[in-house]
């Protein structure tokens, strides 16, 4: 449970955004779309290995 304290005489608007800052740290919506479909092993492989290559690729631009 995400417990956000507020000060007397804060703005509501300031404590959403700490509240919603908070929600998306925890990666809760993240995983539940994940969750929503299954993915094979082999597929998520793949995908990591095609974002260790692209990034290979980015680093060795830089240079």
């Amino acid at each position: 449970m995400i417990i956000i304290p507020i000060k007397e005489g804060e703005n509501i608007e300031r404590a959403l955004k700490k509240f919603k800052r908070k929600f998306e740290k925890t990666g809760a919506m993240r995983e539940l779309r994940s969750r929503q479909a299954f993915t094979k092993p082999s597929v998520i492989n793949r995908d990591m290995v095609k974002k260790a290559i692209y990034i290979e690729n980015l680093q060795r631009d830089m240079e």
